[in-house]
């Protein structure tokens, strides 16, 4: 854990700012797809058949809310039927360690349950 001030407003502060994060990037789908579109996968079935389990309806929702939080790019290109791509923001490369400090935490996390 962070070293967390005692001042109240200021452990307060922090609590919003984790709460800001947590509710950009929670839930069961958003950091699947930044990686898969990170990774290169810029169409919508190509990132769909990546995030192994993710439907149509839920990726696309979850699409629009990372856009929307400026962490992915949406390209429509004037094409017959149109084409969309979707690329991570350079705003999203700012959570690149967070997101492997995670993956990290969660592999460790994984090896420390399967020793009990």
């Amino acid at each position: 854990m962070p070293d967390i001030q005692p001042d109240k407003a200021a452990v307060a502060q922090q609590i919003r700012h984790l709460q800001d994060t947590l509710y950009v990037v929670n839930g069961k789908w958003k950091l699947p797809i930044l990686v898969a579109v990170h990774q290169g996968n810029s169409r919508f079935r190509d990132i769909q058949r990546s995030v192994q389990g993710i439907t149509t309806k839920v990726l696309s929702m979850e699409l629009k809310a990372l856009e929307q939080n400026k962490l992915v790019v949406r390209k429509v290109y004037d094409t017959s039927p149109p084409t969309v791509e979707y690329t991570t923001s350079s705003y999203c490369d700012t959570l690149q360690t967070m997101i492997l400090e995670m993956i990290a935490w969660g592999k460790n996390h994984h090896d420390r349950i399967r020793e009990e």
